[in-house]
This record gives C-alpha cells, structure tokens and sequence, in this order.
C-alpha cells in the first residue's frame, strides 16, 4: 500500500505520557505536525536506544511545532512498567500509545503478521493528517532521530513554499529547486 499523500486512518488507542493514561486517536494528529514512531517490542534491545535518540531530539521537534508518538504492539500498561524501570525510556516526555489490538499498525501498513510486532517504521504526518514521509527499517537497523529533525524541516518548507522543492541532502537556508520545463535534462 502506498501511504504518502494518504489520510491517516481511524484509530483510539490508549497512552502513557508524563505519568498518566490517556486516549489518542488520528484526530490528535490533525492541527499540527505529527512524527510517529513505530517499534517491535518494549523490554527489548535497539527500541531503547532509537526511543531514547528520538527523546534527544523532543524538543527540537517540538520547537518545530511537532508532537511525538511512538507505536508498538504492547499495552499502555507495560510502556508505563517500562519507563518506570529503563533509565533510556524514564526520560522520555513524548506519548507512548499502546496498540494491542493492532489495528493501529495495520492502518500504517508495519505489522508483521507472523510475529505479531510492528517493524520500525517512522512516519511525518502534516497538520491536514495527511502521511508525507514514510521509513520502515529491518528490526536490526536503529534509526537517527536526526534524520527525521532534517526531514520535518524539509517537509514544512515544501508545504510552505508551493512550486518548490528540496533537493537530496538538503539543509534549512540552503537553495531549493522550481521544476519546469527550463530544468528538465540540467540537473
């Protein structure tokens, strides 16, 4: 299934944020930027360090006018066990969404059916709650929250500016391109 350019599809689920249950639901991603996250498995081995990278970057995303979510399979019960037993994932202030029944990653097309687990994907979703970028990683391969930092900026600027796009490796401040027909074959 192709997602970019789709609308995120229905869900409720239940959270842990900052010490408290909550309920979240692809209307929390409307009105704002949104990065969710997608993992295996709580209690596991590279999920703590791609959660606790992603945590390094908060505030910057929030800066950004961006929320974070990050999405597995396990129950908001056991996301808040976790972070009241990691010192990686005590300190992550974002919303942790529990998401037992699957549906939730079904709908971003990462569940792997056969184990039961959601595979590392990360998605950036614009304030419309509509996918703009999507990265699904093998279950060995960490990411770089960094690399999402970049993708935002990258994502907000294009929505910004129609008619422009940015180029591969592209930095905030650095020049962009205007596709037309004096561009084709010169790039």
């Amino acid at each position: 299934m192709a997602l970019i350019g789709t609308q995120v599809l229905p869900f409720t689920a239940n959270a842990f944020h900052n010490g408290e249950f909550i309920t979240v639901s692809e209307e929390n991603f409307k009105g704002k930027w949104s990065v969710v996250v997608f993992y295996p498995a709580d209690f596991t081995f590279v999920c703590p360090t791609e959660l606790e990278d992603m945590q390094n970057q908060y505030a910057t995303l929030k800066e950004m006018g961006a929320e974070v979510y990050s999405v597995s399979t396990d129950t908001h019960f056991t996301h808040k066990a976790w972070h009241d037993h990691s010192e990686a994932i005590g300190k992550i202030e974002y919303i942790m969404i529990g998401d037992p029944s699957q549906k939730i990653s079904r709908n971003f097309d990462v569940l792997n059916e056969e184990d039961g687990l959601a595979e590392r994907g990360t998605f950036i979703i614009d304030p419309d709650g509509v996918i703009q970028t999507v990265e699904i990683n093998a279950g060995g391969i960490g990411r770089d929250a960094s690399q999402v930092v970049s993708k935002l900026k990258a994502a907000q600027y294009v929505r910004n500016n129609p008619g422009e796009v940015c180029p591969a490796k592209w930095k905030e401040g650095e020049a962009t391109l205007k596709p037309s027909l004096d561009l084709v074959g010169k790039i």
